[in-house]
């Protein structure tokens, strides 16, 4: 039982990311280059619920330590489907992973085509889900992965999506995104650290906490961005002015958390804020009783956790319909997110 007389509804949310797994609504539609996505917060909060067997349990089949196995499999064997690898000539700046079969599988030799190129974000993922899947990572163009890194880092220390002309959106959310990549392949070859630390660094705003870039505003996500960068970089101890980052930090809780000054609470930034101050050593600070009941009260009743109260729950941070076509590294899912701080 909650400190607000409401529980976490677990057999609703089980069923419904059990469906979400089989079956999407059909706006999600224009999410088909981001399968990979999708699936990793759902088969992330089945294994925060402790039910990762919903998804390696065919539906419909007996439950049988054979059965789950081969579900794994297949599972893991799609990851693995969506690996660029080098071409004949050595294409190394396009190798990583993509986010759907859906847009490549039509060339013959999709996986060496010099024409395909990853994505940081979802090699990110990729890594997330095969993780979670118990994988050992056998079948992994680690060398590969690691020049496609080295090819996304801009002179400023930050890294783009994905290896183009001028490189593209490039900001701390990727920086992000090859920490965690370098940090599961125990390879840090392919970043160039002082230049990455000093990049995210400049994202520091007036107020202490950190912008997508220098200059812009401050914003959960992105401060958590650079935090767990730096967290995995070993370098927390090289953030200026760390009282004023705490104070922004303690301010966006109002009942949640809110992302951003003058915003309303939004579920997912439980998370963002909350796992920023718990890398600092701040999580002491949360009105847990107050956070709790919010995320509570954003439960639906047919499973899944939404950003606000009463409105339809979302695998990701807001209605489908609303999405971009090509989701940036920082989209939020919700009730993967939530069910890590109720």
């Amino acid at each position: 039982m909650s400190t607000t007389g409401e529980d976490l509804e677990r057999e609703k949310h089980v069923r419904f990311l059990r469906r979400c797994v089989n079956l999407l609504p059909s706006e999600y539609t224009q999410q088909d280059n981001n399968h990979l996505t999708l699936l990793y917060f759902v088969v992330g909060a089945l294994d925060l619920l402790g039910e990762l067997d919903c998804v390696t349990r065919p539906a419909g089949t007996a439950d049988t330590p054979e059965h789950r196995e081969k579900m794994r499999e297949t599972i893991v064997d799609y990851v693995y489907r969506l690996q660029i690898l080098p071409t004949v000539d050595g294409n190394t700046q396009n190798c990583g992973f993509v986010g759907s079969p859906a847009q490549y599988e039509i060339h013959p030799q999709f996986h060496q085509c010099k024409y395909v190129i990853s994505n940081v974000a979802m090699t990110y993922v990729a890594l997330c889900l095969l993780v979670l899947l118990r994988d050992d990572f056998s079948r992994i163009n680690v060398p590969a992965i690691l020049k496609g890194l080295r090819a996304l880092q801009q002179p400023d220390g930050s890294f783009s999506a994905v290896c183009v002309p001028g490189g593209g959106e490039c900001d701390v959310r990727f920086v992000y995104c090859a920490c965690v990549i370098s940090h599961f392949l125990n390879d840090w070859s392919g970043i160039d650290k002082e230049k990455a630390i000093n990049f995210i660094i400049s994202t520091q705003t007036y107020d202490g906490a950190f912008g997508q870039r220098p200059h812009q505003e401050s914003h959960g996500g992105s401060t958590y961005c650079a935090l767990a960068s730096l967290a995995l970089l070993g370098e927390l101890h090289r953030i200026p002015r760390m009282d004023d980052l705490v104070a922004w930090l303690v301010d966006r809780q109002l009942s949640g958390f809110q992302g951003r000054a003058n915003k309303p609470p939004d579920t997912c930034y439980s998370w963002w804020v909350g796992a920023s101050l718990t890398l600092l050593g701040k999580y002491n600070l949360i009105d847990f009783s107050a956070v709790e009941g919010f995320n509570l009260s954003c439960q639906a009743s047919i499973g899944g956790f939404s950003k606000v109260p009463d409105v339809f729950p979302d695998v990701l941070v807001r209605h489908p319909q609303n999405l971009p076509s090509s989701l940036p590294s920082n989209f939020f899912p919700v009730t993967a997110h939530v069910l890590l701080v109720v």
